[in-house]
């Protein structure tokens, strides 16, 4: 499936999510568009790529990692998951009795009786622990115990 932009619609649901443009009235750079950042967000996680391979329609990857940022830490992004799983529900798009956690593992060297940390190359980019933040809502799920 390729990649698309947001709708119209779509943005007009999130527009107002997101916080109030503050003027800075000893003038300055214009703020960056919102939309485009957001869509360039969207575009790294969609992809995969790295912030270096941003397209430059999205803006500057810089700008663009600096808003992810943002957004992250003030509880933007974890607002605007709140109301995608809040509209899902109202349309009953939701089972809330089938969900499922994603697994993790821990590396461990060959040979070691216990896990270490993995060489800084292997780690998880900043992005991605930001997302996780925010998909990991105050929504909980009870783990069943395994059927025998």
């Amino acid at each position: 499936m390729a990649w698309k932009d947001l709708t119209s619609q779509q943005w007009s649901a999130i527009e107002p999510l997101l916080p109030s443009r503050e003027h800075n009235p000893k003038g300055g750079r214009p703020r960056a568009d919102d939309r485009k950042c957001f869509e360039g967000i969207l575009w790294i996680l969609w992809t995969g790529a790295p912030w270096s391979e941003l397209p430059e329609r999205y803006g500057k990857p810089s700008t663009v990692h600096r808003r992810l940022t943002q957004w992250a830490q003030d509880d933007t992004l974890l607002d605007l998951w709140r109301a995608f799983l809040s509209q899902l529900d109202e349309e009953g798009m939701i089972s809330w009795n089938e969900c499922f956690v994603d697994g993790t593992f821990i590396l461990a060297k060959k040979g070691e009786q216990e896990s270490v940390r993995p060489s800084a190359a292997r780690e998880q980019s900043l992005w991605y622990w930001q997302m996780a933040r925010v998909l990991r809502s105050e929504f909980t799920w009870t783990r069943r115990p395994r059927r025998k």
